[in-house]
């Protein structure tokens, strides 16, 4: 039967390879998660950069974007709802994209909504009664695409008729979200590999409060200051 001492030291052995063992997959996570989401916060970081400075003339999209005309016949689509009679003349147009409801439909001869995907963006105007549509489309050059990357979400908070109903969209959203539980593991793994750094404390609290209060001035210090 072992002794006291020997329990001891086997429950001391035991915590010891746990931590070990917490502090190489810590290190781990920290290490692939940031190669694994290098190019998604490159990408935000670039848009980013391009929606704070709307005025730099080389990355100007919309006054340069090309834009298309055409009437088009279409076959009447099947009996349904809005969202399955959009899709229907979408395929009919060979047009993929999320779906964007603008107006309210009064005449159900009338059909009017926007389809739009990275890059372009279709107005469809269909008169159902003469089986044709009016299709403007917009195309953006890669810089276009880029910065709407950055706030392609396929909803309007405000408008509860706009639902995701294309599956990129979706995948993009999950990718988002995604991004964000890795950036929160990531700086979990920092705080502990930072506090594991007896030597370094004292900077990294410097570094931590001044991140907190910079934050903190916009987050919380500019609501108080407005009221």
């Amino acid at each position: 039967m072992p002794s006291a001492t020997e329990e001891l030291r086997s429950r001391k052995a035991l915590s010891r390879h746990l931590a070990d063992t917490f502090e190489i997959w810590n290190r781990k996570l920290h290490f692939y998660i940031g190669l694994l989401l290098l190019f998604f916060l490159w990408l935000f970081a670039l848009t980013g950069l391009l929606l704070n400075h709307p005025n730099w003339t080389f990355a100007e999209f919309w006054p340069n974007r090309k834009q298309t005309d055409v009437l088009r016949k279409i076959q009447s689509p099947p009996p349904g709802d809005d969202l399955v009679q959009a899709r229907d003349i979408m395929r009919q147009l060979g047009i993929e994209g999320e779906i964007d409801w603008t107006i309210t439909r009064s005449d159900p001869s009338r059909f009017e909504f926007q389809a739009v995907r990275p890059g372009h963006a279709y107005q469809i105007r269909a008169d159902l009664r003469q089986n044709r549509v009016t299709l403007h489309r917009d195309d953006l050059n890669v810089w276009g695409v880029i910065r709407v990357l950055h706030t392609f979400t396929g909803v309007r908070l405000v408008d509860p008729k706009n639902r995701r109903d294309w599956a990129l969209t979706s995948l993009w959203a999950f990718c988002m979200d995604a991004v964000a539980v890795g950036l929160i593991v990531m700086v979990l793994s920092s705080y502990y590999m930072w506090y594991a750094l007896i030597r370094k404390r004292t900077l990294g609290l410097l570094a931590l409060g001044l991140g907190i209060a910079s934050c903190g001035l916009f987050a919380i210090g500019l609501q108080w200051a407005i009221r």
